[in-house]
Formats: structure tokens, sequence, C-alpha cells
């Protein structure tokens, strides 16, 4: 990716795992042109490491009020990327705002269910429609051949928890009912997308972190943020059309659906 600068947007990038993806890519290896970080409340409180991140590198991340369960916030964040990136379109989205509700079936309420999807499925699916005009942009603008995250892409952060092949192994020790139900949506969408824009030359795939220690992952994770970002970034950089639909883990290997 050095041989490039791309430009790049992040949902949920004010904590967490979406902070640690700016923080690597306008410190690290991965360039950049420009880096839109997105969250809900870029004001608030939650934001203050980003914030700060943005003022240390101000020509590159550029902070942008986004909600993924609001469709006028999509629109509006879509026009304003619009007009910073031009003819030469968005080169990669990076789906990774989600939310966890930890309960079993029958503690499982409706709105828990529709807060997830809202959020973990709905959310995706309009931010793909709206930016998809910056996606085709940067695929015919960028005049290489094939499918690459250089070009045009869109990375879904997924779940293990997502795989109905390892419900069996997994729900004992983590049901999180919506929160599964909601990633497999995920997983089809991603399907569904790859399927009806493959002409477009963009490419869609999913990464699973890994059980990240977050806000999100708990205290008990396997590993840390900056572990999981590294590893997911390497995985992106190396996307080809042949993982155009892929469902992976951040060290690259291939998840059961």
């Amino acid at each position: 990716m050095a041989a490039q600068a791309v430009s790049v947007l992040i949902t949920g990038a004010n904590r967490g795992l979406g902070l640690e993806m700016v923080k690597q890519m306008v410190e690290g290896s991965f360039t950049v042109g420009k880096l839109f970080a997105c969250c809900r409340e870029p004001g608030g409180p939650g934001a203050e490491a980003l914030q700060t991140l943005a003022k240390k590198h101000p020509d590159v991340i550029v902070v942008v009020r986004l909600d993924v369960t609001d469709l006028c916030s999509i629109k509006h964040c879509a026009q304003q990327v619009g007009s910073v990136v031009g003819t030469g379109g968005l080169n990669l989205l990076i789906n990774n705002a989600g939310m966890l509700v930890k309960a079993t079936l029958q503690e499982t309420s409706s709105e828990d269910m529709q807060n997830s999807f809202s959020t973990n499925v709905i959310g995706p699916m309009n931010v793909i429609k709206e930016f998809l005009p910056h996606l085709r942009a940067a695929a015919k603008a960028s005049g290489m051949p094939g499918m690459s995250s250089r070009k045009a892409a869109v990375v879904s952060i997924a779940s293990f928890l997502g795989s109905m092949e390892n419900v069996k192994q997994s729900y004992v020790l983590f049901s999180a009912v919506s929160y599964r139900v909601s990633k497999a949506g995920l997983n089809m969408l991603t399907l569904c997308a790859k399927e009806e824009l493959k002409t477009d030359e963009i490419l869609f795939s999913l990464i699973y972190p890994g059980w990240v220690r977050t806000d999100m992952g708990g205290e008990e994770g396997e590993i840390d943020a900056p572990e999981s970002v590294k590893g997911m970034l390497s995985v992106m950089a190396s996307l080809t059309e042949e993982q155009n639909g892929a469902f992976l883990t951040y060290q690259g290997s291939t998840l059961p659906w």
C-alpha cells in the first residue's frame, strides 16, 4: 500500500478498534491521503482521544459526524466526504461501528434484536449504498486492474460468533443471541453486495478481529487492540479479487460460514 496514497473512511473511529485503526494508519506504513474518522459525537468526551490524534495529523485525518443508525446522518457524511475526495473517490470503507448485547435467547428482547440489526446490519447497508458513488469513482479513477483495497473496497468487521457452523462449540461460552444473528446478517449482506457489485470492481470482505480486550470485547479478551489491528491492516493490504466475499480472521485464515 505504500506505493499509493489512499482515501479511507472508518465508522466507529472514536474508541477501541476504530481508534486504533486510525492511529496505525496515520503512524504506520499504511499510506493514507485522507482518513475520514467517523463517530456519533465528534465533540463529545468519548471522542477526545480521536480529536487529539486529528490535531497531530491535520492534513490527513478528517473527523466527521456519522451515526450509522441515522440515514440522514449517513447521507450528510457522504456529501462531506464527496466534497473532499471529488472524482478520486473513496478507496477503502471500513464498517467498524457495532453493538453487542450479552443475552441468551430467553433474555433477548425485541428491542435488543431491533437495535442490533439497526447498528450491525441496516447501518452498514445504508453506508454502503450512500458511499457507493464514491467507491465507484475510486475504482474508475485508479486505472488498476482487478480488485484491491488500494482501488475500491468495503471491509466489514465481522465476528466468529456470526458463524453458523461454529454455534455448537461457542454458544455455551458466549450466547449474545442478537449479536450473533445480526453478525450473520452482516455476512449475508456482504455476499449479496459482492454479487451485485462485482462488475463495478469493488471488493467486499469480512474480517474477524479476534477476541480483543476493548470496551466491547471485555477484559477477558485474548489479544490487545494493537495486535488485532496490525493483523487486520496487513490482511486488508493484501486483499485481491480472490478474497472478494471472503470471511477472514485478522491473521488471514478463512472462517467457516
